[in-house]
């Protein structure tokens, strides 16, 4: 009785470990997955917002409000950085 109480613990170690093991492997990889799909899915900050017309339109604006005093020229610097990224 004792050899055979003796395999069954080993058993359940080596199982519990097993078990122990593929969950950590399962954990890791979704993770993996998650974060592959969250870098796929946000949009890039290198990409454009509007068209190139739409920012010429922006830059003439910020240029109108510089020449009429609304903006000062740290102001207006700090919009076209801002635009052109």
């Amino acid at each position: 009785m004792p050899g055979l109480l003796r395999g069954m613990a080993r058993t359940a170690i080596v199982a519990g470990t097993a078990t122990r093991v593929s969950n950590r492997v399962s954990r890791r990889q979704a993770r993996r997955w998650a974060e592959q799909d969250a870098m796929y899915s946000e949009p890039s900050a290198q990409a454009p917002v509007g068209s190139g017309s739409d920012r010429i339109e922006e830059l003439k604006q910020l240029g109108q409000l510089r020449d009429q005093g609304v903006l000062t020229n740290e102001e207006f610097a700090a919009e076209k950085a801002k635009l052109l990224g």
